[in-house]
């Protein structure tokens, strides 16, 4: 077998690979185009946009721990002005797929981010970031509410042609019920998992490393939750999954399409090993070979309970 058709699809968007950079840890592309070529990854998740600017949380605000990183950013970001202006221009020379992370504190924000940058030819679908607190009702996380899931993908959608793809958090009891209202909402995916809530402590200052006290907790670490909550997902609803958590190889990659990812982030791994996408890319090329498949997505979910 010569060809490996390694494309797939997530509503109406095609990607060339399964390989896609996640969402604050490339910054807007330009960062990372040093080290790899962004032309041969799926597609690239910029770093969270919100309609003003975001200094994000005071530092210390990212802590290593065995097997993974805690992050506290807080979302800090250029603001939706300067993105248009600044950022684009760049990404429109990365011929790559541009997938835009939308945050917000009010459901009117994310319509109005989504309405802006929905204009922008540059990018290709949105990935709405739900792990946000929702100003109007006590600072509460989106994300904890399937209703608040549903309402955003709802509006979000009334806005924009575009491929939705809400990005789901793993603190929550059943996260198969946040798929279901996503796909009943018109959502065209889920990218699952965000992190997962944690904290670390210095035994001799007795204080949180962290300023923030707690963070995301992501890497390595998290990535036997993410096959379980992806795996939930897929054996409950039938919507596209990207998979996030953990992946630091081909392998990882090939264990998450198994349980039901079409597609996945890197997330971690950027930090460790910039060029981390092309080596995976040519790894499940070689695998696939290996195993006679002709078409990678022809193997998602082929785990049958």
């Amino acid at each position: 077998m010569s060809n490996v058709d390694l494309s797939i699809k997530i509503g109406n968007l095609e990607l060339k690979n399964p390989v896609m950079l996640a969402s604050g840890t490339v910054g807007y592309g330009n960062e990372i185009s040093n080290f790899t070529d962004l032309s041969k990854i799926g597609a690239i998740v910029t770093k969270s946009i919100s309609l003003k600017p975001r200094k994000g949380n005071p530092p210390q605000r990212i802590v290593e721990t065995p097997s993974g990183m805690l992050n506290a950013i807080g979302l800090a970001n250029v603001g939706l002005d300067e993105f248009v202006k600044e950022k684009i221009p760049f990404l429109e020379k990365v011929k790559s797929t541009l997938i835009c992370n939308i945050a917000a504190n009010t459901i009117e924000e994310y319509i109005e981010c989504t309405k802006i940058l929905d204009s922008e030819e540059t990018i290709k679908g949105f990935e709405i970031n739900v792990s946000c607190p929702n100003v109007k009702e006590g600072g509460l996380s989106f994300g904890n509410s399937v209703s608040a899931v549903g309402r955003i993908t709802e509006k979000v959608r009334a806005v924009t042609n575009k491929p939705i793809i809400i990005k789901l958090s793993p603190n929550t009891a059943t996260i198969a019920d946040f798929a279901k209202v996503v796909k009943e909402e018109g959502g065209d995916a889920v990218s699952a998992i965000n992190t997962l809530v944690g904290t670390s402590f210095d035994i001799y200052k007795k204080t949180p490393k962290i300023k923030n006290v707690t963070g995301g907790l992501s890497g390595p670490a998290i990535k036997p939750v993410a096959l379980a909550k992806v795996l939930e997902i897929s054996r409950s609803i039938d919507i596209p999954i990207i998979g996030i958590g953990g992946i630091m190889d081909w392998k990882d990659v090939v264990e998450f399409m198994i349980v039901g990812a079409s597609a996945i982030q890197l997330g971690t791994v950027n930090f460790i090993n910039p060029n981390a996408g092309l080596e995976i890319i040519d790894g499940l090329e070689k695998y696939c070979k290996e195993m006679k498949i002709s078409k990678l997505s022809d193997f998602v979910a082929s785990y049958k309970i």
